[in-house]
């Protein structure tokens, strides 16, 4: 089941295209994660998505809902945190839950069950104002978790965090994933998104790249491999391709790129020891999100 779909969704201000004909298809349970640069159309298509705004063509549904029929039937079931927490800092972080609880008829225990669960239930009733960019995104997400929700859109939750408090969020956010529920998280942090995130889109200028799990869209990049540090570059390939290895040359002018998989090391120095090449290093060829984002959106779409 799809809890998100989208399909040539549109938003233009005037001349300007915001988001350019974006499909979209977010399954039940998990991390998702929503990337692109900054600018590149993901808080206009959340606000879509919640029925914030109208699109300007194009179709979306959320938990089966059209975006621009009856939402309000299923907000219940929909948390979210759309450009910063909102909080009032001079009330404590539970008074500031407690009257968001009373307007949904949430009681007390609902709401000290979401402050234990991100952690705050110490500082509970310290002054917002107190509490450090990291507590105050957590106790957004306790707001956020008070209605119990099946489905969580997160809009850059990690801005300004520090490794520390990037952690933190991560691992909620995982666990929150790893419940049952959807958790939807744009953000332009790669390397933190690949550490949380099932699955991904990609998104540039308001329009797809690519989207799948993880895996497949690493796969999508350069191959992975091993890299191999030698005296005598040249030589070694030579070496290792009459052996029936493939390798090629990198940038670096002692480096090769030999297309083994991560567990074949002990075969390339073997090899090369038995032609008198000694290696001066040996890593795998590690493929990041980043690295893929900046691949992908320079090929154009890719549909893994």
């Amino acid at each position: 089941m799809a809890v998100i779909e989208a399909e040539g969704l549109r938003k233009t201000y005037g001349s300007r295209i915001a988001v350019g004909g974006l499909d979209l298809s977010v399954p039940e349970g998990g991390v998702f994660g929503f990337l692109g640069p900054n600018g590149s159309g993901k808080t206009t298509t959340i606000r879509m998505l919640l029925g914030l705004i109208r699109p300007s063509e194009g179709r979306a549904q959320v938990l089966g809902v059209d975006t621009r029929g009856p939402l309000h039937t299923v907000m219940p079931r929909i948390g979210s945190i759309v450009e910063g927490p909102a909080l009032f800092p001079t009330l404590s972080g539970r008074r500031n839950l407690a009257l968001l609880g009373r307007i949904q008829g949430i009681g007390p225990r609902a709401v000290d069950a979401a402050l234990e669960r991100v952690g705050l239930a110490e500082r509970a009733d310290d002054a917002v104002r107190k509490y450090s960019l990291g507590m105050k995104q957590r106790v957004a997400l306790a707001a956020v978790l008070v209605k119990d929700p099946a489905l969580l859109v997160l809009d850059e939750p990690a801005n300004g965090l520090d490794p520390q408090g990037m952690k933190e969020l991560r691992d909620l956010v995982t666990s929150l994933g790893a419940e049952g529920r959807t958790v939807f998280v744009s953000s332009h942090l790669l390397a933190e998104v690949q550490l949380m995130c099932d699955r991904v889109a990609i998104i540039q200028n308001g329009r797809r790249v690519t989207q799948g799990t993880v895996a497949e869209v690493l796969a999508l990049g350069r191959p992975a491999g091993l890299l191999v540090r030698v005296d005598a570059r040249d030589r070694a390939a030579g070496v290792l391709q009459q052996a029936g290895i493939g390798a090629t040359s990198t940038a670096e002018t002692d480096q090769l790129l030999v297309d083994l998989p991560h567990g074949a090391g002990a075969r390339v120095t073997e090899t090369l020891a038995a032609a008198g090449i000694y290696l001066r290093e040996l890593a795998p060829n590690e493929v990041d999100l980043e690295t893929v984002f900046l691949e992908l959106t320079q090929r154009g779409p890719q549909i893994p």
